[in-house]
């Protein structure tokens, strides 16, 4: 697994958990489902990504759109 793919898993578990919180006990657990969309435009806009320093620390490999520059060939 890579550090894109264990991102991707994250966010999508951290938005279907919102929605089910949302639905089940509060409505104001949408505010998590903002967070998580907020952070994933950030990242997209500056390159820095928290979850990913995370996953490294804990050992998942990096690649995928998380590894840097990359040049195509």
């Amino acid at each position: 697994m890579t550090t894109e793919n264990a991102i991707r898993i994250l966010a999508g578990t951290m938005v279907l958990t919102s929605l089910a919180l949302a639905h089940f006990i509060n409505p104001m657990w949408l505010l998590l489902t903002a967070f998580v969309g907020v952070n994933l435009i950030q990242s997209a806009f500056t390159g820095f990504c928290p979850a990913e320093t995370i996953f490294r620390k804990l050992g998942i490999t990096q690649g995928g759109c998380c590894s840097g520059p990359q040049t195509r060939s």
